[in-house]
């Protein structure tokens, strides 16, 4: 694949001239083949150039102008399209070619792989291959690995909380049963007291009786004595 540079070698214009001079150096710094082609001597290479350069890639005017960038017959862009590849470091896939290794775009462009694909494309093994041996785990590429690590969190909270409910609820009983026999050993110390009681008011209910029969049977041996002096007396 040939790079083609569409350049006008008499042009009057100082802006035209210093884009083309900037374009040449990046190229050749790059190290990148590239085959200058002249517009102002060459009317083919004009007319080539305003053929293959597409519509919508041409000014208000219809008459693009240099520089203009190919490579071989398929039309890469204009000064300004360079230059926003350049700043992006993606000349090399601006221009349609393969970025040599260690470039920045190569280090891109592995990058990008490694998203997209989800293996480890810079890791190489010692003879500089790359390792097919090493591999991203399936949860690590579809990101699924925190999903089911915050899942199984949820669950075992969830198993936590659910074990904590129910022994609060056996303390409850617990506590429940506690009351109640509470209140039955304070029923029962109630009893006997009262019980006591009413033995109590028996044995005084008793000794009234008692000290009024004492009584009676007093009167009636008085009454009984007093007849027997009225006998005697008569």
């Amino acid at each position: 694949m040939v790079i083609k540079v569409f350049l006008a070698s008499s042009s009057g214009s100082t802006a035209i001239k210093k884009k083309q001079q900037d374009v040449v150096a990046f190229l050749e710094a790059l190290k990148v083949d590239y085959t200058q082609l002249d517009i102002a001597c060459n009317e083919e290479n004009r007319m080539w150039m305003r053929q293959n350069v597409p519509e919508e890639k041409k000014p208000a005017n219809g008459i693009p102008l240099p520089p203009q960038i190919f490579n071989e017959e398929s039309y890469c862009g204009d000064y300004d399209t360079f230059f926003d590849a350049k700043e992006d470091n993606l000349v090399y896939s601006f221009l349609g070619l393969p970025p040599p290794p260690g470039s920045k775009e190569a280090v891109q462009a592995d990058k990008a792989d490694i998203v997209e694909n989800g293996t480890h494309a810079e890791e190489t093994n010692a003879e500089g291959n790359l390792d097919d041996s090493i591999e991203v785990p399936v949860e690590e590429r579809n990101g699924d690995a925190h999903g089911k690590e915050e899942l199984a969190q949820a669950a075992d909270e969830e198993e936590e909380g659910e074990g904590g409910e129910e022994e609060e609820g056996e303390v409850a009983e617990g506590e429940t049963a506690d009351d109640e026999a509470m209140e039955e050993e304070t029923a029962g110390d109630e009893a006997p007291a009262e019980e006591e009681e009413a033995v109590e008011e028996t044995d005084e209910a008793h000794a009234e009786e008692e000290e009024e029969q004492e009584e009676a049977d007093d009167d009636r041996e008085e009454e009984e004595a007093e007849v027997q002096e009225e006998e005697e007396a008569e």
